[in-house]
């Protein structure tokens, strides 16, 4: 049943009552009061299939555009989304699943929103163009989108998105740092069975070995072992950030700052994305089998590397004798029925976007490792498809910590794209001038980040891993 709304009032923001929003974008709930007067037409309700939760508004003077939204839903009466109405932008978008937890499917989401598409153009009419975008879970479906359906977009923002299997071996290979040389009776796999408390007690043993490592020079030294490894941000995590970002060639305060990342990284109740990934594909999807932890660290940020060799000289221990010692400790394999799962179109992101993509990233962001976006963008530069691609990112701590100055300006970078056929400048300074241009009491925080010397984990799916025949 369809429900079409003319609405001139907002009744406040929707909330999400699920369990599982640990990992939402944040939402400014603040309303400018010249905003909620707005005039807009507004269609809501289920999806056929699989019942998904959408909504459409589309203003009085649209412009022809429609941005889609994974979150939408939970967003439709930010600051953010009613500014974009009164710009003249249709959106639409979806309420995040209340099973997601336990069947995550990006795939399936990208199916919601095809049907949300045509539902839009029987009661709207068509599009002069559709842009795909989001945050966290919304930046990944869009990369889905895309790669697999761009006959149905014209364009795609992807924020602090995830490829699942890359992000799941990144969060290994830190962990299996740490394990070998701080903590080898604890546990770092094989936890999507874990209930919460076993969860929450795991966390807790977890936070005393690294708390007691922190203690020592070798703790310290091996901490930023992890993290160079890992290639995790030495300065972030969840929320607001609980530290200085430190200046990066201060030794402590850079390798404190990657203990304080460390802390929100470990495996605990918050920390159950990758445990969400396995349970989706019914089994461990994580793997080290054949890697080369030496590689792994000279492929990393090389502040990070010049602090770990300082750290251990300090300490007075060999860096190659723990290298050998994580190099020699029994590997983890993956479920073939995981890795055949996310294998699937839609379900995986093999470099290759058919529309114009901007990928934006926080470089504090805790949850969805910010050198996921250049790993994504070497495997476009590979595959051949530098044009359709740009990436762009934000200095600041948290997953999806945007200011609407941000988002706008990245919206406008993909709309000058699409209007001309080339892109325009996408540097900081751009980047910055255009945030600056739409919302001028926003932040406007792009910066030059120092990725690292290659991503580790980038991984396309063989023809036996999509058959799960893989040995």
């Amino acid at each position: 049943m369809l429900l079409i709304l003319l609405a001139k009032d907002i009744n406040g923001q929707n909330k999400q009552t699920t369990t599982d929003d640990w990992n939402l974008p944040k939402v400014k709930d603040v309303l400018d009061s010249n905003l909620v007067k707005l005039n807009y037409r507004e269609l809501k309700g289920t999806l056929p299939i699989r019942q998904t939760e959408y909504m459409i508004r589309v203003p009085k003077k649209w412009n022809g555009t429609l941005l889609n939204d994974l979150d939408f839903c939970n967003k439709a009466n930010s600051y953010l989304s009613m500014l974009l109405l009164e710009k003249g932008y249709a959106l639409s978008g979806t309420h995040r699943r209340k099973d997601r937890s336990k069947s995550y499917d990006p795939a399936h989401e990208a199916h919601d929103f095809v049907t949300i598409f045509d539902l839009f153009e029987v009661a709207f009419g068509k599009p002069k163009r559709i842009i795909q975008l989001g945050c966290s879970g919304g930046g990944t479906v869009t990369l889905s989108m895309v790669e697999k359906y761009s006959d149905r977009i014209d364009g795609g923002i992807a924020a602090c998105a995830a490829t699942s299997q890359w992000m799941a071996n990144m969060h290994l290979d830190g962990l299996f740092v740490m394990q070998s040389l701080i903590a080898p009776e604890l546990p770092i796999v094989n936890l999507f069975n874990y209930e919460n408390e076993q969860l929450e007690e795991l966390g807790i043993k977890w936070k005393k070995a690294i708390d007691k490592a922190q203690k020592t020079p070798e703790g310290r030294a091996r901490i930023a072992l992890a993290i160079t490894i890992g290639q995790w941000p030495a300065w972030g995590g969840r929320g607001n950030a609980i530290v200085d970002k430190p200046d990066i060639t201060d030794l402590h305060a850079l390798q404190e700052s990657m203990y304080y990342s460390m802390a929100m990284l470990l495996p605990n109740l918050k920390t159950k994305g990758t445990s969400m990934i396995e349970r989706a594909g019914g089994g461990q999807l994580r793997s080290n089998e054949g890697i080369d932890y030496v590689e792994l660290f000279n492929n990393g940020n090389k502040n990070y590397k010049t602090a770990v060799k300082l750290l251990y000289k300090e300490a007075g221990i060999n860096l190659l004798t723990d290298f050998e010692k994580i190099n020699a400790a029994p590997r983890i394999k993956s479920d073939p029925i995981a890795i055949k799962y996310w294998s699937a179109p839609g379900r995986t992101h093999v470099g290759e976007p058919k529309v114009p993509l901007l990928r934006i990233h926080t470089s504090g962001d805790g949850l969805v490792y910010p050198v996921l976006t250049q790993g994504y963008e070497e495997l476009v530069k590979q595959k051949g498809y530098s044009k359709l691609f740009r990436s762009a990112y934000v200095n600041n701590w948290g997953h999806c910590m945007f200011s609407s100055g941000e988002w706008l300006s990245a919206i406008e970078t993909l709309m000058l794209r699409l209007d001309t056929g080339f892109w325009p400048e996408t540097d900081p300074q751009a980047m910055n001038e255009r945030a600056k241009k739409m919302e001028p009491n926003s932040k406007a925080r792009f910066f030059n980040f120092q990725g690292v010397e290659k991503h580790n984990r980038t991984w396309v799916p063989s023809i036996e891993n999509y058959i799960g025949e893989q040995k």
